[in-house]
Parts: structure tokens; sequence; C-alpha cells
């Protein structure tokens, strides 16, 4: 096959290697999958942590009462929709990688400010920002695994990494009223939380090296 033709090619499927094609039961005992798992558990334990309190902690930060606090939490659910639609569509221009990246970004950055915020509109932008981010996690999620592991059982690959949506069902929750009980603060719970999302944040970085350097080996063997 002629040299730039390969290039060519090698080109246009960049973004689309499967780095390390393999079923489910072999993927469970890679690294890469429990840096899904981690990412995803962290995400979602701190979004439903949010939820869980949504109401009484914009109470306590706006000053608002229960029924404009109601009608600003009753949008939650429209923007984590969105987010799923709108960062799953991005992802695809950023890479997977690099997305996962900038959620927990945001996510540390929100977190940490948002107790701070006394503005409605900003403080109304940066909760729907949170949530736009915790349903761009599920959305994503697949596409990056299919990145990694091929699409041979991405299915079921995605029920093992969704085993983290399961344990964060019951500690996101039970961490928030904890939080909250010990410092009587909403404030303190989400500095905690956008500290535990560095951690996530350092995951995803290691992930994204991890895919780069994978895929110019792949690259490099394609070029053989």
């Amino acid at each position: 096959m002629p040299k730039g033709y390969v290039k060519q090619l090698a080109k246009k499927k960049s973004k689309h290697i499967d780095i390390m094609p393999m079923n489910a039961n072999e993927a469970i005992k890679t690294l890469p999958f429990y840096g899904l798992w981690i990412m995803m558990f962290i995400n979602i334990s701190c979004g439903i942590a949010i939820i869980s309190v949504a109401s009484p902690m914009v109470q306590e930060f706006t000053g608002l009462g229960a029924m404009a606090a109601a009608a600003i939490v009753g949008m939650n659910g429209l923007f984590n929709g969105l987010g799923r639609i709108s960062w799953a569509s991005l992802s695809d221009y950023l890479g997977r990688a690099n997305t996962f990246i900038l959620f927990f970004v945001i996510e540390i950055v929100a977190f940490w400010t948002l107790p701070e915020i006394k503005e409605i509109l900003l403080f109304q932008t940066l909760l729907y920002l949170i949530m736009s981010c915790y349903g761009g996690g599920f959305a994503t999620l697949p596409a990056y695994i299919g990145d990694i592991f091929g699409t041979q059982q991405v299915s079921a690959i995605h029920g093992y990494v969704l085993t983290a949506w399961a344990l964060a069902g019951i500690s996101g929750s039970t961490l928030a009223s904890f939080l909250r009980d010990q410092s009587g603060s909403y404030a303190e719970m989400l500095h905690v939380f956008a500290l535990i999302f560095l951690l996530a944040l350092l995951v995803s970085i290691v992930m994204s090296v991890f895919v780069r350097k994978a895929r110019k080996t792949h690259l490099a063997a394609l070029h053989d």
C-alpha cells in the first residue's frame, strides 16, 4: 500500500482507533477500566449529592424562599438532559479524554465558588453547569469505552463501569448529609466535594496521557 495513502488513512482514523480491543472480562482486568470507574464514581457521587440537597442549599446560599428555590431546582432535570446531548456532541470534536478533563475543571471551580455567589442568575448558571456535566458524563462514557476497548462488548463494559452509579447512589447523598451535619453548612460540603474532584481531575489527566500515547503507538504500527 502506498505510504501516502497509509498516512492519509491514519490521519482520518486517528480519532477512532480502538486502543486496546477486548471483551468485558478482559477489560475489567485493566487499569484504564478502573480509571473510567473512578471518574464516573466521583462525578456521579457529587452530582447526586447536589441533587439530594438542592432546594435547602439554594435557600441557604441565596436567601430565597422554598417556592422560589423549588422553581430553580426544578430546572435541574432539563440541564441534566441538555448536558447529555451537548457534551456528547462536543466530545466528538474535543475528544473524550479532554471532555472529562473539562468536566472536572468546571466542577472544581463551580463547587468551590458556588457558596460565595449571591447573584441569583450567576448562581443558577453555575448550578445548571454542574448538572450539565453530571449528565454529560453519562452520555460521553459509552463512546469513551468504545475508543479504548472497541465496540466488541461495549454494552457489557458499560454495565460494569456503571456499578459506580450503584455505589454512588448510596455514598453521594449519605456523604452530603454527613458533611452538612458535621459542618452545619452546605458551603463546607461543596468545598469538600471540590477537593474530591481534584482526584477525578488527576485520573482524567492520566487517562488522557494514556490515550495519546496508545494512539501514537497504533499509528506508528500502521505506518510500519
